[in-house]
C-alpha cells in the first residue's frame, strides 16, 4: 500500500493496518505533521498531542518500506526527527504535464479575454492561500504599485488567509488585487497560461514543512518565477540556478515590486525566463520522468512474482 498526508492521519492507519495484516506500506509525505502546527503556532511543542503524534510518526517511520518527500529540506527535517528513517528516505518532487499546460498568447486565452487580463501585467497567485504562505509581502507590493494601473495581482483560491487579504484590500483602498474562486480544474491550464508572472511562496516558519506543488504548473506554462522565501529555501537556489525566476526574501515588497516593473519594461526578459522554466520542468519534473522514479521505488518493494507495468496514458484535457 501507497499512503499519504492528504489527509495528516492516514499513515497511522496504515500502520495500523499492517500491524494487524502485515501488509506492507509506503508514505508520501506531503507535508510533515505535528512540525506545520508547531511552526504556525497552532500547537506549542510540548503539547501532549504533538508528542503524542511524533511518537506515532516514529512507528510509523520505522515499519514504512520506504517514505517519500517532496524536497531535500523536508527529508532533512524527517531525518532530525526520525534518525532512524534517514536510510528509507528518497526525494522525488511534484510534477506537471506539459502537453496540458503550455503557454497561451492572452488572444487566444478565454480566460484571459473573458477576465479582461489582457490588457494587464497579471501577477498570479494561484491555490491555497494558507498559513505557511507568505502573502504579506505580495499585498505590500500591491500597495506600492497602486498608482501602476495596468498591473493586476490575482489571486484564485482560498484558505485560511483568505479574508484577511480581502480586509487588507479594503483598508488600503487597492484597486488592482482581483480575487476568483478555486477553477475547475480543465481550466487550469488556461488561467495559469493568463499569468505574466507567477508568485510561489513560503513563510518564514514553513521551510522543509512544505513543497509548493503550484511551482510545477507555473513552469509548464513557461511563467517566470517570484519565489518569496527564507533566504535558506531550496527555491531560492532553484530560481537563482535555473535562471527562471528571481528570489526575494520574506519583507522584502520594494524588491518585488520593482521586478514586476523591470518586467513589465522588458517583456524580452520575461520571455526568457519563461522559457528557462518550462525547460526546467521537461528536464526534471514531467509526469514521464515522475512515475518512472515511483515505478523504480515501489517495484523494489514488490514480490518477484508481482512486476509492476506503466499504468496508461492519462486522458487529455479537451
Amino acid at each position: 500500500m501507497l499512503y499519504t498526508t492528504e489527509p495528516p492521519y492516514l499513515p497511522l492507519l496504515g500502520w495500523l493496518l499492517h500491524r494487524l495484516t502485515r501488509t506492507p506500506y509506503l508514505v508520501l509525505l506531503y507535508d510533515l505533521y505535528p512540525d506545520v502546527l508547531v511552526e504556525l503556532g497552532v500547537l506549542p511543542a510540548g503539547h501532549g498531542l504533538v508528542q503524542l503524534w511524533r511518537q506515532f510518526n516514529r512507528w510509523v517511520f520505522a515499519d514504512a518500506q520506504q517514505l517519500i518527500v517532496l524536497s531535500e529540506p523536508m527529508a532533512v527535517r524527517v531525518r532530525n526527527h526520525a534518525p532512524a528513517a534517514a536510510a528509507k528516505l528518497t526525494v522525488i518532487p511534484s510534477w506537471a504535464d506539459p502537453a496540458q499546460i503550455h503557454p497561451r498568447p492572452k488572444a487566444d486565452n478565454w480566460f484571459a479575454t473573458q477576465h479582461q487580463l489582457a490588457d494587464r501585467f497579471v501577477v498570479l497567485y494561484s491555490g491555497n492561500q494558507g498559513r505557511c504562505h507568505d502573502l504579506v509581502t505580495v499585498m505590500a507590493a500591491a500597495l506600492l504599485l497602486r498608482q501602476q494601473p495596468d498591473v493586476l495581482f490575482l489571486f484564485i483560491g482560498k484558505g485560511p488567509q483568505h479574508q484577511r487579504l480581502l480586509e487588507l484590500v479594503h483598508d488600503w483602498g487597492l484597486g488592482n488585487c482581483r480575487f476568483l474562486p478555486y477553477q475547475e480544474l480543465s481550466d487550469l491550464p488556461y488561467s495559469l497560461a493568463a499569468a505574466d508572472l507567477a508568485l510561489v511562496t513560503l513563510g518564514i516558519e514553513a521551510e522543509g514543512l512544505v513543497a509548493p506543488s503550484k511551482l510545477y504548473g507555473h513552469l509548464a506554462a513557461a511563467t517566470p518565477i517570484a519565489a518569496i522565501t527564507p533566504a535558506s529555501s531550496y527555491l531560492r537556489k532553484l530560481v537563482e540556478q535555473e535562471g527562471c525566476g528571481r528570489w526575494f526574501a520574506n519583507g522584502d515588497a520594494q524588491g518585488l515590486a520593482d521586478w514586476i516593473l523591470e518586467l513589465k519594461a522588458n517583456r524580452q526578459q520575461a520571455v526568457a525566463c519563461g522559457n528557462r522554466a518550462r525547460n526546467l520542468l521537461l528536464r526534471t519534473a514531467t509526469p514521464d520522468l515522475v512515475i518512472a522514479q515511483y515505478l523504480q521505488l515501489i517495484q523494489q518493494h514488490l514480490p518477484d512474482h508481482k512486476p509492476l507495468t506503466p499504468p496508461p496514458p492519462a486522458p487529455r484535457f479537451q
